[in-house]
């Protein structure tokens, strides 16, 4: 029975502190300082998606669908058979044939259609055949020419992975045809689609994998290629000293972090390690550590049954009022503000 799909369906994951960043107990921290440290292939590790909604869509000519902006999340499109176009709000328009894979980064509005003079129709007001719990099937247009696209929407819940998305372009176009690994992303699209039809047992978790790999293959080919890959925050995850340290920071949010441990954990003066890391990265050493200790403050409160005071310590505050005060102080809200800001989205859900 065709209905209108949530906006978001969500897979299980591990609600322990690490995979927030911090650290369990001694024997993590000892692991966790093992050397070398990859910063640039950390970050590219918390590229977890904790959240899906995917859908196969069979659209015929002349059509036009508009997707909404979803700030937080990433949106991608892979082209399976026929030609449409895809055009967003912050970035020009594209063709997309077979073997295509675009990933609008940062969630912005766009639309795709056979023609920009068509008619939009908004995507997620469209009925949707629920082949299974995790993907939908949309049949869509006028009856011409079939085009067949796979679509998804994918959310991230790390403050290391939100950072990275936030340094990319606003879309990220792969042409499996051209690419240097197209055998590869061919056998890939090919393994996706034929999963996708055939809705074999376990099949919404292969394509979910599958459109996980694909995503970060997109991002890999942009930082493997792009020279803005080599300055800003991604620059600095480069360096083999101030990249040691932001992946430390990440790892253990809530370190007692000083300007001068962080220096002697990667070899360097004080004096030296703070100019280098404000000169690579645009601020001082606290601020970021605050800024990533807030974020990830910011993700366990939003979690449910999560409590002021759980939060506080897991992060080494002393007291809730001190954890309190710092939070308001970077994010510019109460710890309380956001638990009901939560509560209420998860009770508003459909």
């Amino acid at each position: 029975m065709a209905r209108t799909p949530r906006f978001m369906l969500y897979r299980p994951v591990s609600l322990d502190l690490l995979s927030c960043g911090l650290h369990a107990d001694a024997m993590t921290k000892r692991l966790l300082n093992l050397e070398p440290i990859d910063a640039l292939g950390e970050v590219l590790h918390t590229l977890r998606m904790t959240g899906t909604f995917y859908c196969r869509s069979e659209l015929t000519a002349p059509w036009g669908l508009s997707m909404p902006a979803a700030p937080g999340c990433l949106w991608f499109h892979m082209g399976l058979v026929g030609e449409c176009r895809i055009q967003g709000d912050d970035f020009d328009e594209i063709k997309m044939t077979p073997g295509t894979f675009v990933l609008v980064t940062r969630g912005g509005g766009h639309w795709l259609a056979t023609d920009p003079d068509v008619t939009m129709a908004p995507v997620m007001e469209l009925p949707y055949a629920m082949e299974h719990e995790r993907y939908a099937l949309l049949r869509y247009g006028g009856g011409g020419q079939t085009t067949t696209l796979v679509c998804g929407i994918v959310s991230i819940d790390h403050e290391a992975a939100e950072n990275l998305v936030q340094a990319l372009p606003p879309v990220i176009h792969l042409d499996s045809l051209t690419s240097l690994r197209a055998e590869w992303m061919q056998s890939t699209i090919r393994l996706m689609a034929a999963e996708a039809q055939e809705l074999l047992p376990g099949g919404e978790t292969i394509v979910t994998r599958l459109a996980d790999v694909l995503v970060v293959q997109a991002i890999r080919h942009w930082l493997r290629n792009e020279p803005a890959a080599r300055s800003g925050w991604i620059g600095a995850l480069r360096d083999p000293v101030i990249g040691r340290a932001l992946a430390l920071i990440h790892r253990e949010p809530g370190e007692h972090w000083t300007v001068a441990s962080l220096a002697a954990r990667v070899a360097m003066s004080r004096s030296a390690f703070a100019a280098r890391f404000v000169e690579l990265v645009g601020e001082a050493p606290m601020r970021y550590v605050g800024t990533v200790r807030m974020g990830v403050a910011r993700k366990l409160l939003e979690r449910p049954g999560a409590t002021v005071a759980d939060v506080a310590g897991n992060l080494g505050y002393g007291s809730e009022a001190a954890f309190s005060r710092a939070f308001k102080r970077i994010t510019e809200q109460t710890p309380g503000s956001v638990r009901q800001r939560a509560k209420g989205r998860r009770q508003s859900a459909p």
